[in-house]
């Protein structure tokens, strides 16, 4: 545990070798336990961002950009100088930002099925427009794969830390949920770049890969079939690939 600028920031971290930083989506509910075979080989480091999970809340936190200063001063706390990235659906969308501003810092860049591009004819889902209790239906192509992970009668403190993420999302994206700047500077990913997909994706349609590639044109882009937005959970081979 941390206090970043007087931010409580919890950070789980196994394994070792060279560094890898995973910074999760919207939500918690998926776990880290994914992604322990990368610790046969890395040092994983899987921050909470403030106002998720086991971390604290910073009510002034009200764009992407304060998430990128509290990382780098959470890095610069560790030591942590140049790392490999790994972000998922809104934390691709921080990952991309954090290595579009700070790229000598990151060695090699993955995205799952991140969130921040905006793309017209292939939107993503209005997650807040949708009751909550239908959200994570929509997360998997099989259901039966996340089901294991949710209590089987949620109490009174699941439901809390639901409505406490969903508050801090909706801070950060109700007004703005797109930022044309974003994209401007997506050209500064000069890294190695992969950019992993399920074709069964009901949040971020998978035709927003072609977008990516116009704005990254060097990433490698991978789509894993029978896979919904958590395709990490999916598909063993696309743990694998990141």
């Amino acid at each position: 545990t941390y206090t970043i600028d007087g931010v409580k920031t919890v950070v789980h971290s196994a394994g070792n070798g060279e560094p890898v930083v995973f910074f999760h989506g919207a939500g918690t509910i998926d776990g880290f336990d994914f992604a322990e075979p990368w610790t046969e080989r890395y040092r994983v480091i899987m921050p909470y961002h403030p106002g998720f999970g086991e971390s604290g809340d910073d009510t002034t936190f009200t764009d992407l950009h304060d998430y990128v200063m509290h990382y780098l001063e959470l890095f610069d706390a560790r030591r942590l100088d140049k790392f490999n990235l790994v972000g998922l659906s809104l934390g691709g969308y921080l990952a991309a930002k954090f290595a579009s501003e700070h790229g000598h810092r990151v060695k090699k860049l993955a995205l799952i099925a991140p969130a921040g591009m905006i793309d017209t004819m292939h939107p993503m889902l209005d997650v807040l427009a949708v009751p909550g209790e239908q959200v994570p239906g929509l997360l998997v192509s099989d259901f039966e794969v996340l089901k294991r992970r949710l209590p089987e009668k949620p109490d009174l403190d699941f439901m809390a830390d639901r409505y406490r993420e969903a508050t801090t999302v909706a801070r950060l994206l109700w007004e703005r949920p797109g930022d044309p700047k974003f994209m401007r500077y997506l050209h500064r990913i000069k890294m190695p770049t992969l950019i992993v997909w399920g074709d069964e994706d009901k949040i971020i349609p998978v035709q927003q890969t072609e977008t990516w590639r116009k704005f990254i044109p060097n990433a490698d882009i991978r789509i894993f079939k029978g896979a919904g937005h958590l395709v990490h959970l999916e598909r063993s081979d696309a743990v694998d690939a990141l």
